[in-house]
């Protein structure tokens, strides 16, 4: 694939095309977007969240970035930990999501050690060395060029900071991989048609999972980007994964 083209889901698109693609996808999807975690992972998506927060060693007084933060269950918990003298920084590219977010965040009381940022993870709007750790979960499969913004982030992380990056990923179960493409490609279309009234937005994010790098491909790339200690878990036979890489 040549420099100016990337792929959207199956389809092949112009690089400067994709991340206004993405966010017609998350514009559409934004204010059903928990709705539909919920029904799609039978509320799974819960416990995969809350052991990227184990995993996250996260304390009081950080500062944590939580990109592509989206409706902001990570953020929420983490500014319970971090307490009135850390914070949290909710960042999403997207304006729509990010509105979500800060609603929601709101009217659980959330205030005074929150912050929110359009930000794009390729080219994000922070000095060097700022936050004890970084999150992102269910968006580097959007992200354009992935390399770049791995770089990013290890950039605006300080030494000793750790990266944590949820996503799909390839299931290790022959028999849960064909359940989950039957699943992935029939039913969540349908479930996007009926809830969010967008069959297209939800085969799309089906198929940016099957493009998105397996376990072992996205291990290299956080070392590539110079991240050290870096390992992943697998969770429901790997339909998901959380890598772990720390700053030296």
């Amino acid at each position: 694939m040549s420099d100016d083209t990337t792929h959207f889901g199956f389809e092949k698109v112009k690089t400067t095309d994709k991340a206004r693609r993405v966010a017609d996808v998350f514009h559409s999807v934004a204010a059903k977007y928990d709705i539909m975690n919920d029904l799609m992972s039978g509320g799974v998506h819960r416990i995969w969240k809350r052991f990227t927060i184990e995993m996250s060693a996260a304390r009081p007084k950080q500062k944590i970035l939580d990109i592509a933060g989206g409706t902001g269950d990570l953020s929420y918990q983490f500014s319970r930990i971090v307490g009135p003298e850390g914070l949290v920084v909710l960042a999403d590219i997207n304006d729509s999501m990010l509105s979500v977010g800060r609603d929601r965040l709101t009217d659980r009381g959330v205030a005074g050690n929150i912050e929110y940022c359009q930000a794009d993870a390729q080219y994000l709007p922070f000095p060097d060395n700022t936050f004890d750790c970084i999150t992102i979960a269910f968006g580097l499969r959007n992200v354009t060029d992935k390399d770049l913004a791995l770089r990013s982030m290890f950039r605006v992380l300080k030494p000793g900071g750790r990266l944590l990056v949820l996503e799909f990923s390839k299931p290790t179960n022959p028999v849960m991989e064909k359940m989950y493409d039957q699943y992935s490609f029939k039913i969540l279309p349908f479930m996007g048609k009926v809830i969010t009234n967008d069959a297209d937005s939800y085969r799309y994010l089906a198929e940016s999972i099957r493009m998105h790098p397996d376990q072992e491909t996205l291990l290299s790339m956080l070392e590539d980007a110079g991240f050290s200690d870096c390992e992943y878990h697998n969770m429901t036979s790997g339909v998901v994964a959380l890598h772990k890489g720390l700053k030296p």
